[in-house]
């Protein structure tokens, strides 16, 4: 029998030689899921013999792993905003970003809007966040993909916020009622080109949602949609707040002036980059 140690040495080889990044961390996560306990935890447990039952969990999912699929997936979870999410290949992970793009609203919109439209939800995690952060506002969040709504539902359950988020099938704004109005609109769509996907990690490009991910040749396709339609459904005042691709943020916040917003502004991310676009309409 292996110990808790021996396990996690061997797999943080196995991942290294498939290219895994961070294969230590991996592997530890790994294990530590497997096994029902908390990294922190793994350490006070280096010692103790590994069963050939929790052996069998293990090497399922780090076969999983070693195959490229992303440990997200292989978790099946991931944290945005302080809420567990369920996450599978029915949608893009969560990613930092776009949670950097939910404390930028939450941070700058005042007063709080009293509806939130979420396009492309995807897992539901802007909206859940959101949800989260204007705990008195309404959310309506709406994807083209049945499957991707079907897990947002799902994670709005878990997050004990069902009752405050409407999930509506709609490609982009088409399934709208043309009465509705919104403060804020918010989305992180697909904006890659191409040449990015090609170039993508193989967690990335091999396993998640690729209508998720492009975006057009230039990545601006949907962009440019968004910002079309949502003032005709932004209500006076109302913000629009966009996560970008690369170079987008400068073309974006030209076009959001010519669309009649009063102000558009693009906003870094953490490592310094034009990420975001926040407008008012």
């Amino acid at each position: 029998m292996l110990s808790v140690l021996e396990v996690i040495a061997k797999t943080s080889e196995f991942f290294a030689g498939k290219g895994v990044e961070s294969p230590r961390l991996n592997a530890e996560l790994i294990v530590g899921h497997a096994l029902g306990l908390k990294r922190m935890h793994l350490y006070v447990q280096f010692e103790r013999l590994v069963s050939e039952s929790e052996l069998g969990v293990i090497r399922g999912l780090v076969r999983r792993r070693g195959r490229r699929e992303p440990l997200q997936y292989v978790l099946g979870e991931a944290e945005f905003c302080g809420l567990k999410l369920r996450v599978d290949a029915r949608a893009l992970i969560p990613r930092p970003e776009t949670e950097l793009l939910a404390e930028v609203i939450t941070g700058r919109i005042v007063p709080p809007p009293a509806r939130i439209l979420d396009l492309g939800t995807g897992s539901g995690a802007l909206a859940l966040g959101l949800a989260k952060g204007f705990p008195e506002a309404a959310v309506t969040a709406v994807d083209r993909s049945s499957r991707a709504l079907a897990l947002a539902r799902e994670n709005a359950e878990a997050t004990g916020l069902a009752g405050r988020v409407t999930f509506l099938e709609s490609d982009w704004f088409s399934a709208l009622p043309p009465e509705a109005r919104f403060e804020l609109i918010a989305a992180n769509p697909p904006y890659l080109t191409p040449i990015e996907v090609a170039s993508a990690a193989p967690e990335v490009r091999d396993f998640e949602p690729m209508e998720a991910l492009a975006g057009g040749d230039d990545g601006l396709s949907d962009l440019n949609r968004i910002l079309a339609g949502a003032p005709r459904y932004l209500a006076e005042g109302g913000w629009l707040a966009l996560e970008t691709g690369i170079d987008h943020p400068a073309r974006l916040v030209e076009r959001a002036r010519a669309a009649g917003f009063s102000s558009a502004e693009a906003i870094r991310d953490l490592t310094g980059r034009d990420r975001f676009v926040l407008a008012r309409l």
